[in-house]
């Protein structure tokens, strides 16, 4: 999973998160200060916008590699599997 750096708002130190969990409504702690960092859409401090802009374009890369892959070909077996069910096995005699 993609990650998102994270510049806290009391300390200015810069760490990562998943942007996958960097939503409106997630909190994390800062792990310098330990100061509690809420992500909200509608902040009006820049670290946070930016940070929120920057998940949100992640996971939106995340989503269009994810269809591609699932869009194109990929190689094929030359045969399918089957299944063919139980076998018994030569050593055992019923």
């Amino acid at each position: 999973m993609s990650s998102v750096q994270i510049q806290c708002t009391r300390c200015k130190s810069v760490f990562r998160d998943r942007a996958g969990r960097l939503q409106d409504g997630y909190s994390r702690q800062c792990p310098t200060c330990e100061v509690v960092l809420f992500f909200a859409e509608d902040s009006q401090h820049p670290f946070i916008k930016r940070a929120m802009r920057n998940a949100r374009k992640a996971r939106k890369e995340m989503r269009e590699a994810g269809a591609a892959r699932l869009a194109a070909p990929g190689p094929r077996a030359a045969q399918p599997r089957s299944f063919a069910g139980r076998t018994q096995s030569a050593g055992r005699e019923d």
